[in-house]
């Protein structure tokens, strides 16, 4: 093998790499056990003890929350993450589309968010409504908004069209907040998030596998990109206003009389001379200017305040307003100044024009992007804008002007950097600086390219959410998955001999290190569909290797001696291995460019396992053999255990002469499918329906496992889903249910409630119902919109399109990509056809849900690999003997590829079904379905593709003889 010395360095780089960035996990999991410890079962114990030590120096100079960002998570599936309920702020929405000041309207306006605040069950447009209705029953609503909406709204128009268009135009501001978010959080870099509309228009429901830096979510979601451009004052100007907010404050801290008595604040105002408070009722305990650990000396920061008394110093300039000037504006920075992130900069901005408001408003940036900058000190992470030309024009304008004075970059009320103008900046283009992090630098570019939401977001709920599978299912999972790693080792020892057995099976133990740790350094979150990206790895890793060794023992058969016959194995199996490999990887970067959420969750893992899989299995394994036989060992191996070393040989079976027998039973299974969808349908999970969510608290902490076997028992009505995970206690849970989702009766809440009572009574007290254990309920919209649909449709038929393209290019013939096209897509309808034939007959669930997506891109994945194989020995036949035929060039590929193809898919089968029997009903479906597209991909490659390409090389072989015999 040549380059040993670089493959050799490359190995010891990427070891040393994998070495420190899983350290981080085995870090945070010693911190998180300590955590368990003191929480003792209360996750928001353990979370408050994680917050408290996350800025303490743990590991290399890292923070616990540094080490947090850089562990390798797990998904809300294996071990919980965030759940999110936003408000969108439908009143400004209604402010903005009525546009006036009229009273009733703004009383009514307050009234429905002082309700909605308090957890009204009714959506705002109806608080609003019967509140606008309540003040006066003769009032029109079509007065305030037929100005604003005149193309849909007529003076004419009675309150309830009113308030059906408004209810329009509030679902069109939340589709657009909903793209947004989904957008912040694709770029946010979480895999498989979940993102629902609630039955309010105006509430969405958000779930963040793995996620830990909850401030940083939060920041991210609720940010409105919201971009201004402020100038600002110089504090050596200002010191008179400060001294006076100083001096009143103080004054205030001293007083000795009584509160003045005042009846309305709209007629009295406590702050005018005169009044006094007592001091012990003040939201501030000390002067204006001792909050301040440090002082600015000059430029816009007027000091740095500890996080604790930003509420004081706050309610100082609330309170003394009129000590200063009304274009002053006073901001915090968005970033602490300490490690600690203890301290925060207070910033004095000064407005601009007749509305005192910023001097350049952010809709003027067109693109931003985040780098290491050039023109910072040390290289900084900045973001750098580019604005249109009406904006280039007025900052042209603004820089001119405040040439040696500061201009703030204030985003969402958080003033980002303040650098100082050195000269007039034309073109347009500027960069925001502010010692950013590259985390912090990209979700700035994020939230500024993904678009500005048309209203403000608020967080009305937020909590910790445990593991969606359950703790039970999970340990069953991990043992299946250690139980076929240990069968698949033992069958690799068992099929080849001892020793070259276990170099295979150091490669894939090596290939799974290797995959883990370039996930860590991604800081990748591992779910249940990135085990399937996982599972697929593993299976080409060890193909890989049997490719070598079958090739290897032609070889050895042909007379050549064992390094000889090593040697020429490598260069045969070559090919096919890098084809095989090329076409997955290339299918993981278009599912990961096109799908969404669990696709690209799978992608990511398969791409990186893959490639993996590749080096490993290529250059790896070859050191070992190089090594081993520079010192006079194994010269004598067989590739071969005694029981199996005739196993398949030399077989001489006519494969093509079975297709038509193979056509005629996959035309009556597809028959059967299409009759199966027609008459059973498919039983489509809460992902694809959307459903009812109820978060239940106990007495007592529960299993989540238990609670859905009993809750399945009772809400079981034409293939209803019910899905079980902890959320904020152990103790408490949040249950989902799409049961009789499409029956808008009245009585189906009740329905539901009297079930999951009768299903859950041994955990009630006697005499309860559900009801008082029901904390909240909501009905939820689908997490699979329906352009996610559209967008994982689109990847998978676009990757099937690709994978065809390319095998057009790499072996120069149409008839390999029709076949590989044909069967490929005969492969995924079959397994949606069983799980439509079997879902109510089998003892399982059989939904539809993002899992079986996974699940359907790794039988893709497998039977593209698969047929690649197969080609890859036709294309090398066709060159090594033109004088055969067709058929007995195909023949003879399906015959020394068998006992290949039948090795690697008994190994794949029976890692799924270790997954399948040990697993737990969790992983059963999500095995079903791998089992089902293994059996037929193989079969498909054999009996599908193969005949497909031949009978398209048959007839062009046809066609160019009879034009031959023609001349």
């Amino acid at each position: 093998m040549q380059n040993k010395g670089f493959v050799k360095v490359f190995a010891v780089l990427l070891t040393l790499v994998c070495v420190y960035y899983l350290s981080f996990s085995f870090v945070t999991r010693h911190f998180e056990s300590k955590a368990i410890e003191f929480a003792n079962g209360d996750l928001n114990a353990e979370s408050h003890y994680l917050d408290s030590i996350s800025t303490q120096k743990v590991w290399l100079g890292y923070t616990l929350k540094q080490c947090r960002e850089k562990e390798i998570g797990l998904g809300l599936d294996l071990k919980g993450g965030m759940n999110v309920i936003l408000e969108i702020d439908a009143a400004a929405v209604l402010k903005a589309l009525a546009n006036t000041d009229n009273p009733q309207f703004n009383k009514a306006i307050n009234e429905a968010v002082a309700e909605n605040r308090t957890g009204s069950n009714l959506d705002f447009i109806t608080l609003f409504k019967n509140k606008y209705e309540g003040i006066d029953k003769n009032a029109r609503l079509a007065d305030i908004f037929s100005v604003t909406l005149k193309s849909r709204i007529n003076q004419t128009d009675n309150n309830e069209k009113v308030i059906s268009v408004l209810r329009e135009e509030l679902k069109s501001v939340a589709d657009n907040s909903f793209n947004v978010l989904r957008t912040r959080i694709d770029r946010f870099g979480v895999v498989a998030p979940n993102i629902q509309k609630l039955d309010r228009a105006e509430r969405i429901l958000i779930e963040l596998p793995g996620v830990k830096e909850t401030d940083r979510v939060r920041k991210l979601l609720q940010g409105s990109a919201n971009l201004e451009f402020w100038k600002t004052y110089n504090i050596s100007t200002i010191s008179n206003y400060l001294s006076d907010l100083n001096a009143r404050s103080a004054q205030a801290l001293s007083s000795k009389g009584k509160p003045t008595a005042v009846k309305d604040s709209t007629t009295a105002d406590s702050t005018k001379a005169g009044a006094t408070e007592d001091p012990s009722l003040l939201p501030f305990k000390k002067p204006f200017l001792q909050y301040f650990a440090q002082a600015g000396q000059q430029g816009p920061v007027l000091g740095i305040v500890n996080k604790n008394d930003t509420a004081a110093v706050d309610a100082i300039l609330a309170k003394y307003k009129d000590a200063y000037p009304t274009d002053m504006l006073f901001k915090w920075g968005f970033k602490a100044t300490d490690d600690k992130e203890s301290f925060y900069q207070l910033y004095v901005l000064r407005g601009d024009g007749i509305k005192r408001g910023p001097a350049l408003d952010g809709d003027v940036v067109v693109s931003a992007k985040a780098d290491q900058g050039q023109q910072t000190k040390g290289g900084g992470w900045e973001v750098s804008m580019e604005m249109n030309a009406s904006g280039s024009n007025r900052w042209a304008n603004i820089t001119g002007a405040e040439k040696g004075n500061s201009i703030a970059i204030v985003l969402d009320g958080h003033v980002y950097s303040a650098p100082n103008v050195n000269d007039k900046i034309e073109g347009g283009r500027s960069s925001i600086t502010g010692n950013f992090t590259p985390e912090e630098a990209k979700d700035l570019e994020n939230v500024l390219k993904s678009g500005k939401m048309k209203a403000g977001v608020r967080i009305v709920q937020d909590n910790v959410v445990g593991p969606s599978l359950g703790e039970e299912a999970i340990k069953a999972g991990l043992i299946s998955l250690l139980v076929a790693l240990f069968i698949l080792m033992s069958y690799m020892c068992l099929v080849y001999g001892f020793i070259p057995g276990m170099i295979s099976n150091g490669a894939l133990l090596l290939n799974l290190f290797f995959t883990l740790g370039i996930l860590a350094s991604f800081h990748a979150v591992m779910t249940l569909p990135g085990i399937c990206g996982l599972v697929l790895a593993m299976a080409m890793a060890v193909d890989a290797n049997v490719l070598i060794y079958e090739r290897t023992k032609e070889e050895l058969r042909s007379g050549k001696n064992t390094k000889k016959a090593l040697d020429d194995g490598y260069k045969h199996a070559f090919t096919a291995i890098f084809d095989s490999n090329l076409t997955s990887i290339i299918t993981g970067f278009i599912l990961y460019n096109f799908g969404t959420g669990p696709i690209r969750g799978f992608a990511i893992t398969e791409i990186i396992g893959i490639s993996a899989s590749f080096f490993t299995a290529i250059f790896m394994t070859r050191l070992v053999y190089d090594y081993a036989f520079s010192k006079g060992k194994f010269q004598n191996l067989k590739f071969s255990s005694a029981p199996l070393r005739n196993f398949l040989m030399d077989t001489k079976i006519n494969f093509l002469n079975l297709h038509r027998k193979a056509y005629a039973l996959s035309g009556m299974l597809i028959l059967i499918g299409v009759i199966s969808l027609f008459a059973f349908g498919l039983n489509r999970g809460i992902d694809f329906t959307g459903g009812r969510n109820y978060i239940i608290r106990f007495d007592k902490p529960v299993d989540t496992q238990q609670l859905g076997d009993a809750l399945r028992a009772q809400l079981e009505h034409e293939g209803s889903a019910v899905t079980v995970i902890t959320i904020g206690t152990s103790n408490q849970v949040r249950v989902s249910t799409n049961y009789k989702i499409q029956d808008t009766g009245e009585n189906v809440e009740a329905e539901i409630r009297s079930k999951m009572t009768t299903a859950l009574s041994a955990y009630l007290k006697p005499g309860s119902t559900i009801s008082d254990y029901i904390q909240s309920s909501q009905k939820v919209g689908p997490s699979m919109a329906d352009d996610m649909k559209t967008a994982a449709v689109f990847a998978v038929a676009f990757a099937i399109l690709c994978m065809g393209l390319y095998i057009l290019l790499r072996f120069r013939d149409i008839a390999f990509s029709l076949g590989t096209i044909i069967a490929v897509a005969h492969d995924a309808a079959i397994v949606i056809f069983a799980y439509s034939l079997f879902h109510k007959f089998l003892p399982f669930s059989l939904e539809i849900n993002q899992e079986f997506i996974a699940a359907i891109l790794t039988v893709v994945g497998f039977s593209i690999h698969d047929k690649v194989v197969i080609f890859d020995r036709v294309r090398e036949r066709r060159k090594e003997f033109p004088l055969r035929t067709i058929s007995e060039n195909i023949n003879d590929s399906l015959n020394t590829t068998l006992t290949r193809t039948i090795s690697v898919s008994l190994s794949t089968i029976l890692v799924l079904l270790c997954i399948f029997i040990l697993g737990g009903d969790s992983l059963r479906s999500f095995s079903f379905a791998m089992i089902l597209g293994i059996l037929f991909g193989t079969y498909s490659s054999v009996f599908i593709a193969t005949p497909i390409a031949y009978e398209i090389m048959h007839k062009k072989d046809e066609a160019r003889q009879k034009k031959i015999a023609e001349k």
